[in-house]
């Protein structure tokens, strides 16, 4: 009898707390969730390059990096940032990721869903980067982390790495036009 008691009190105190996670979990926002699944928008360049040209109301911040460049990971979190603060205020950051074809399902979705990103994200999967890397910028080496910053007025290029309030301030030159 007296384990019979413990047995109903587990029981009682475990559904009230089963209720209440579920209760948390529908108050989680969407955005907060890990993605189930991982789909890859793969394009070469010619895919990749009319969002490196909208000429629209919008600032779009692109970030050139790879799952295997230290550098590129160590930011990343400040592109989200401002994805997620900029977001109503007409700035998109796209995410352009260099990762090798051999290394998307190993590699690249699972850094995704870990990481939880939410910016757009392309890949591209192009061998002739002698063509297309001039194409985005003529001063640009190749090497990553890189970033364009651009509307249709203006159009900035950055090889460097960002910490969050650099990153915010070359944004804040486009949106003060």
């Amino acid at each position: 009898m007296k384990y019979l008691k413990y047995i109903i009190v587990l029981v009682l105190f475990g559904c009230n707390n089963q209720n209440k996670s579920e209760q948390v979990e529908q108050v989680i926002p969407e955005t907060d969730q890990t993605p189930k699944e991982v789909s890859l928008e793969v394009y070469d360049f010619n895919g990749v390059e009319p969002y490196l040209n909208k000429k629209d109301d919008t600032v779009y911040v692109v970030n050139f990096w790879a799952t295997w460049c230290a550098p590129c990971v160590k930011e990343l979190p400040y592109f989200e940032k401002i994805n997620k603060t900029y977001k109503d205020k007409n700035v998109e950051v796209i995410l352009v990721s260099l990762d090798f074809p051999n290394q998307y399902e190993s590699k690249l979705k699972p850094f995704i869903q870990k990481e939880k990103l939410h910016s757009k994200i392309l890949v591209l999967n192009d061998p002739d980067s002698n063509t297309w890397i001039p194409k985005v910028s003529e001063n640009w080496s190749g090497a990553i982390p890189a970033t364009l910053i651009y509307n249709k007025d203006k159009r900035q290029f950055y090889e460097k790495s960002f910490n969050y309030n650099e990153l915010e301030t070359e944004l804040k030159q486009f949106l003060n036009q």
